[in-house]
């Protein structure tokens, strides 16, 4: 063989080689998939049957890919009819024998009604953003969950994010449980130790813009974090993920962080114009908004060690 065709050869099989030797990728049209499916089950709120469908959908999907999956449930009073309303968190755990881990959480549940939208603010609210985006984004994560070096990971889907049938009614109470449980347990030894968490909302906008939040900027113990993922986000050339502060925003982090202690950052595109609408339906969401926030999720905790 002419030396010229050796070369060739040569470098088509080190190409090769590196193709094969480089790290599965996330796929936003298989997280989009999963963001599909949830919302044909409809509205999903809290104590629902779409969301025990949900659940038991999502803990089968974690379950096949690996984790070990446990129910944390609890209870609230429906404030219109005074029953006690189920409410479960799902905590999917990944290598259960690390002692130091990182928790990626996203809500599940949807919000009772569309309260913003200026035509039915008592319509059907799909939740596909608001609600699906962070369940998608997880689902899909998880296949990589097995092969990641450093710290353990769990994931936490947080029920009654948003169970607000009545002004007066507090938001955040499944991320509030959870967080006051692991306070708990750390007062007493118990339980894994969170170095570092990361919330993920409203992440399948077909605009996407994740600008820094502003709450996860200022905390001290939080703003490495911001700083790590937004770097990841750079070297990656991830335009959709913006280097400077914009929205201060009430979400899970906010918990996590002040109940909990674990330092927790915000990953959110509040700027969404379907938001608690009739509207905030797939059409509204797009794969490559996922596969922008799964590919920085995934890179930086391939990073952690």
């Amino acid at each position: 063989m002419p030396c010229r065709l050796v070369i060739f050869a040569s470098l088509l099989v080190a190409a090769a080689a590196a193709r094969a030797a480089d790290p599965p990728a996330f796929s936003g049209q298989a997280a989009f998939a999963h963001l599909e499916a949830l919302c044909r089950l409809g509205p999903r709120p809290s104590g629902s049957e779409a969301m025990r469908q949900q659940r038991a959908i999502v803990a089968e999907h974690f379950r096949a890919a690996g984790g070990n999956v446990a129910g944390q449930a609890f209870r609230v009073r429906d404030r219109r009819t005074g029953e006690p309303v189920h409410m479960e968190n799902l905590i999917v755990t990944w290598h259960p024998d690390r002692s130091e881990r990182i928790l990626l959480g996203a809500h599940y549940d949807t919000r009772p009604f569309p309260d913003r939208d200026p035509v039915d603010p008592r319509g059907v609210f799909i939740g596909a953003n608001d609600g699906a985006s962070g369940v998608a984004l997880l689902m899909e994560l998880g296949r990589f969950m097995e092969a990641v070096p450093g710290p353990g990971v769990d994931f936490v889907l947080f029920d009654a994010e948003e169970y607000v049938v009545d002004p007066r009614d507090p938001y955040f109470l499944g991320s509030t449980y959870f967080a006051r449980q692991y306070a708990a347990a750390r007062r007493a030894g118990d339980g894994p130790v969170y170095r570092a968490g990361v919330i993920v909302d409203m992440v399948a906008d077909r605009d996407l813009a994740i600008w820094q939040e502003r709450k996860s900027v200022t905390w001290p113990d939080t703003r490495p974090i911001v700083e790590e993922l937004w770097a990841v986000a750079g070297r990656l050339g991830v335009r959709q993920f913006v280097p400077r502060p914009l929205h201060e925003v009430e979400d899970d982090h906010v918990p996590l962080r002040n109940i909990g202690r674990i330092p927790t950052c915000d990953i959110i595109d509040f700027d969404y114009p379907a938001w608690h609408t009739t509207r905030d339906t797939p059409d509204q969401c797009a794969a490559e908004s996922l596969e922008a926030v799964g590919r920085v999720v995934l890179a930086w905790l391939r990073e952690q060690r």
